[in-house]
């Protein structure tokens, strides 16, 4: 993809970033050494690599998924101030 000094500017009032008229050459060879890039990544044949989620093998070690705590809900609902259905009711903050 070809850039132009036109699009440099352009690209940069869209993302609202200024730049001197001197800095846009500069600017115009760092964007197309990306794009150049971004074209070689593309070339490259990834047919049949299977996608991963992370560079390495790495296993995240999990736990068993088992009930470590005793049901207190009883206990928590004879605390609270007010109930109706099995819910706690609070008082109305915003009128």
């Amino acid at each position: 993809m070809a850039l132009t000094l036109d699009d440099v500017k352009r690209i940069a009032e869209l993302a609202r970033i200024e730049i001197a008229p001197a800095e846009a050459g500069e600017v115009l060879t760092r964007m197309t050494g990306i794009f150049q890039l971004i074209e070689q990544m593309q070339a490259v044949d990834t047919q049949g690599v299977a996608p991963m989620s992370h560079a390495q093998d790495v296993i995240l070690r999990l736990r068993d998924d088992a009930v470590t705590e005793v049901d207190q809900h009883a206990l928590f609902q004879s605390l609270a101030p007010q109930l109706e259905a099995n819910l706690y009711l609070v008082p109305k903050v915003i009128e």
